[in-house]
């Protein structure tokens, strides 16, 4: 009996026995000011095939436009109960959930204001390291004028843009590469 190597992994499953079965997370506690919204992220690899066991984590704002980070010292609200941070894995749909609410626009660094946005890392079998998108919501006027959207080919901008279905749910598909590859950042 001749015994063969078993394929290797580039990553993972790294976090498992840490967000086993956290399918969805709320960010926001009871009390926590602004729109209390649910957003569904489903995560899609370069041939259109569900990820069942990816981990997505968002980063975003209060719905005042201020992050919980020691380096926002701008004077707006901080929320008790709101740190604008949150990770869930993908299921067997390659679906993750969070609930939270609707983040305020930040100031983008060389002026004005960027459009409401939550900062999403991907992280998924293949991937060596994280990979960094937006989240932006469909429908928004200051889409038009956010900073960071107009350094993306308007063709691929779709990618980055949520829709709200019959629910109330924002729903964004996020590819990891092929013909409908999400746009991602280097950061």
């Amino acid at each position: 009996m001749s015994r063969l190597l078993t394929p290797s992994q580039t990553i993972g499953p790294f976090y498992f026995g840490t967000v086993t079965n956290a399918y969805r997370q709320d960010l926001a506690a009871p009390g926590v000011a602004g729109e209390r919204i649910e957003i569904a992220l489903t995560l899609h690899d370069a041939e259109d095939a569900i990820v069942p066991d990816g981990l997505l984590e968002i980063w975003q704002a209060n719905s005042h436009g201020r992050y919980n980070h020691p380096e926002d010292r701008r004077n707006l609200p901080l929320d008790a109960g709101f740190e604008g941070f949150g990770r869930a894995s993908t299921d067997i749909s390659g679906c993750a959930r969070f609930g939270t609410v609707k983040p305020g626009r930040v100031p983008w660094p060389a002026g004005g204001l960027q459009a409401a946005h939550v900062n999403i890392s991907v992280f998924a079998r293949g991937v060596l390291n994280r990979l960094a998108t937006r989240l932006y919501f469909d429908g928004d006027p200051a889409l038009a004028e956010d900073p960071v959207l107009k350094l993306v080919e308007p063709a691929r901008r779709g990618t980055l843009i949520a829709t709200r279905d019959g629910d109330g749910v924002w729903r964004l598909p996020i590819h990891l590469g092929g013909p409908t590859e999400t746009v991602f950042f280097d950061c």
